[in-house]
């Protein structure tokens, strides 16, 4: 008994040969036009062929990626550490406060406040004003 498969094979046998031309045919056409293809994006910007090749055929993903970095963004964004702003506008406090901040405490531990030394500025001198010491061993 015949399967199936050989009696349509076998009813199709003289339409075989037409059918091997026209798959020739579009396989002539089929790679003659990615030959054209090929020639044009010679001539093609770079941009524009980054575009359609690398993110056209892939918008779907590209477009989650950029969702993506959108919400890591706003997340990073919101969760950002106000106390740092805060401590950076409190003006540090005046050499005033500072003596009336002593005196009160002094007057509270009942000892005499200390009298605050200016500052002292370092002021480099020049290099011919400079000392040489010579060791000798």
């Amino acid at each position: 008994m015949k399967t199936p498969r050989e009696i349509l094979l076998e009813r199709h046998k003289n339409v075989a040969p037409k059918l091997d031309a026209i798959r020739c045919e579009c396989v002539g056409q089929a790679s003659s036009l990615s030959r054209n293809k090929m020639s044009e994006t010679g001539k093609m910007p770079v941009l524009l062929l980054v575009w359609r090749e690398l993110i056209f055929p892939s918008r779907r993903i590209w477009t989650s990626l950029a969702a993506i970095w959108i919400f890591i963004f706003i997340v990073n964004f919101s969760m950002r550490d106000r106390s740092e702003v805060a401590l950076a506008k409190i003006a540090a406090p005046s050499s005033q406060m500072i003596l009336a901040q002593e005196r009160l405490l002094a007057e509270l531990t009942e000892t005499e406040p200390r009298i605050a030394e200016p500052a002292k500025t370092f002021s480099p001198r020049p290099s011919s004003e400079r000392k040489i010491q010579i060791v000798t061993t």
